[in-house]
């Protein structure tokens, strides 16, 4: 089988080409895995902080990619309520050990033994792979296979994040960064919270026209003041100075809820601007995204059938994956960036 492998870590911006188009063996799936036959993968950012180091694989080579949707081409042994041919998604969570205190309440996300699909095992970025049944999900007829790929990750984190913001019908929500999962949670915005108005902070004037396209009822640079101040807001930015900006913006008792798999340093001065009184004072709330769980996978599938949420796509072909991954990390974005695979 085809698939592009990550062989080292380096940094995009002086090497180009990170990942290696290679001939493989098709994998055998064991007890309790399917075989997936990918037709298509979503390109994400944190395959971005896998190749750079930010959160590097445990070990090498690995295949990247974790917005996996393709048909059951095999099954190992004690797998239950899969047929061949069935149409199914894979997302970030690839396993968690199903015992700890945190996967006992419904929280694997938390889980210490938690497995990241394309980092901590082989991922979408090929024509195969096997992964456990158990973290499979059947995709809604509604959806097509390249619409659902980044549904499986930038919408289930974006549906998870939006959750922890507490955000009631007719607050305002904002968004700093507005990439493939922050204009979904636009789409899901409009239709959970008719009542609310998204401001969305972003460097492009391209992102900023894209999102009031979509709905956005303002949209500016970091470093605008927007009409007034935001009962909650969702960053998906790499960087400390939003942070900053984000606790300014933010009406007392408000949620900041950070997604971001980690925070680059290179800025981490811009904390040292925190002031106790402007930016915390008021019983402001912050609270991280970490993973997500199946249920939240589930859900958000679920309501993306319902409600007709679909992302805006850009198509690459697998050999494609190097030229998607830096437009990403140059910031040319316009929605989620798809692999056609098979």
């Amino acid at each position: 089988m085809k698939a592009m492998l990550l062989k080292k870590l380096c940094h995009i911006q002086e090497q180009d080409t990170p990942l290696e188009l290679c001939e493989l063996p098709v994998p055998i799936p064991g007890k309790g895995e399917i075989l997936l036959k990918i037709s298509a993968c979503g390109v994400c950012h944190t395959e971005l902080d896998e190749i750079e180091g930010r959160t590097p694989p445990p070990n090498l080579p690995v295949i990247p990619g974790h917005q996996v949707v393709g048909r059951v081409a095999g099954m190992g042994e004690a797998v239950t309520g899969m047929l061949i041919g069935n149409r199914v998604g894979v997302g970030w969570i690839f396993s968690a050990c199903g015992n700890c205190e945190f996967c006992l309440a419904g929280k694997e996300n938390l889980c210490m033994d938690f497995r990241a699909t394309g980092r901590d095992a082989h991922g979408g970025y090929a024509e195969f792979m096997v992964v456990p049944a158990a973290f499979c999900y059947p995709i809604p007829a509604s959806i097509s296979d390249f619409e659902a790929a980044p549904l499986l990750c930038a919408g289930a984190i974006g549906y998870r994040s939006l959750n922890l913001t507490c955000l009631k019908n007719g607050e305002i929500l904002g968004l700093i960064g507005f990439g493939a999962s922050a204009h979904l949670v636009l789409k899901m915005v409009m239709h959970r919270f008719p009542n609310s108005s998204v401001f969305v902070f972003t460097r492009s004037q391209k992102e900023q026209d894209f999102a009031m396209q979509l709905g956005a009822s303002w949209a500016g640079d970091i470093d605008d003041k927007p009409p007034g101040l935001i009962n909650s807001i969702i960053d998906t930015t790499p960087a400390w100075k939003p942070i900053v900006k984000a606790l300014e913006n933010l009406k007392p008792g408000g949620h900041l809820v950070i997604n971001a798999i980690r925070k680059e340093n290179i800025d981490h001065d811009w904390l040292l601007n925190l002031d106790y009184p402007r930016h915390l004072w008021m019983e402001k709330k912050i609270k991280s995204v970490a993973n997500v769980t199946r249920a939240d996978i589930i859900q958000f599938l679920d309501l993306a059938a319902h409600a007709s949420i679909k992302p805006e796509i850009q198509m690459f072909a697998l050999a494609e994956a190097n030229q998607a991954l830096v437009e990403l990390k140059n910031r040319i974005t316009h929605g989620s960036k798809v692999l056609k695979i098979g």
